[in-house]
């Protein structure tokens, strides 16, 4: 699908250096905040407590949210589990406060607004069970990334290997720099968002280095800025349909979805965001520098005839 097309080739790789320079730079203020700052981690990650309670009507979950923030209580997670009528709390440790005693207090301030609600679970979730999941999720981030550098490699070429991976990594240490800066809590739907980016990413990244070994074997004559620019302007087109789609579904969740999904869409947007411009500015660019050329993906005896980049009728249409 295709709703306009550009005629003429938009010199992307001309504005290169000077565009990855403020990569550059927001990456590094990012990696600064993270050590400098560190992210803001949930119960999940810290330990704390766990609370089921049920209701005997439909549950206000802002009004629950309010009531436990009038306790004193801080980064409390409240949210609906399972049906309208059932919530879950997660309350962080507190020094010199037992979870019993917290669990305790909360039921009484939630039995102050409901005589009805029922306490269904209590369970404790020990420092040393979020460390275990802190540390699964960063085994999960390197197989991820292992598994994008190895598929790249085998599909197109190391040195496209070597640019998307640099660009995917940009892209999450971008969002998990924004969470340090801000202190937004970074939970496991934040960790499995992040995930989500280095797939959606990539696949950007793939469309578009598709595109530069398909010009390879079409355009003899051109060089390798040239094809860049022709395979970038050509999936332009195809990228502001998908990425403009997606933002829509994301932004919806971020608008509307309430306190359960904020995080989690606000990291996909970030990563749909920076995604667009690490495929564009660094993934190829990178590409670029590290030497490609056409003899890493084509053999000159197989390749095609030269066409007219500008011929309307060249190529495939994405």
């Amino acid at each position: 699908m295709e709703f306009f097309k550009i005629r003429k080739d938009i010199p992307f790789m001309r504005h290169a250096r000077i565009l990855n320079a403020v990569s550059l730079i927001t990456f590094v203020l990012a990696v600064f905040f993270l050590f400098t700052r560190g992210l803001h981690l949930s119960v999940e990650f810290t330990g704390g407590t766990l609370l089921e309670v049920s209701y005997s009507k439909p549950a206000d979950v802002e009004a629950i949210r309010k009531t436990l923030t009038g306790l004193g209580l801080t980064d409390v997670q409240v949210q609906n589990f399972g049906t309208a009528r059932d919530v879950m709390i997660r309350l962080p440790a507190q020094k010199g406060v037992s979870s019993t005693q917290q669990s305790d207090k909360v039921l009484a301030a939630l039995k102050a607004t409901d005589v009805d609600v029922k306490l269904k679970r209590a369970e404790f979730v020990g420092p040393s069970v979020g460390e275990e999941l802190a540390q699964d999720g960063l085994k999960a981030l390197g197989m991820v990334v292992l598994g994008i550098m190895v598929y790249l490699a085998f599909r197109f070429e190391w040195k496209y290997a070597v640019a998307a991976i640099i660009a995917n990594l940009h892209d999450v240490v971008i969002i998990l720099g924004f969470f340090a800066f801000f202190q937004w809590e970074f939970s496991l739907s934040v960790l499995a968002a992040v995930l989500a980016v280095l797939g959606y990413s990539v696949n950007e990244s793939v469309v578009i280095f598709d595109r530069i070994r398909e010009n390879f074997r079409r355009f003899r004559k051109m060089d390798t800025v040239q094809i860049i620019d022709n395979a970038i302007t050509s999936t332009i087109s195809r990228t502001i349909i998908t990425h403009a789609s997606t933002l829509i579904m994301v932004l919806s969740m971020l608008l509307f979805g309430g306190a359960t999904l904020f995080y989690f869409a606000l990291a996909l947007t970030i990563g749909i965001l920076f995604g667009i411009y690490s495929s564009v500015f660094v993934a190829a660019a990178i590409a670029m520098w590290l030497g490609i050329r056409r003899e890493d993906l084509v053999n000159k005896s197989g390749a095609k005839k030269e066409e007219d980049p500008n011929d309307p009728n060249a190529g495939a249409t994405v």
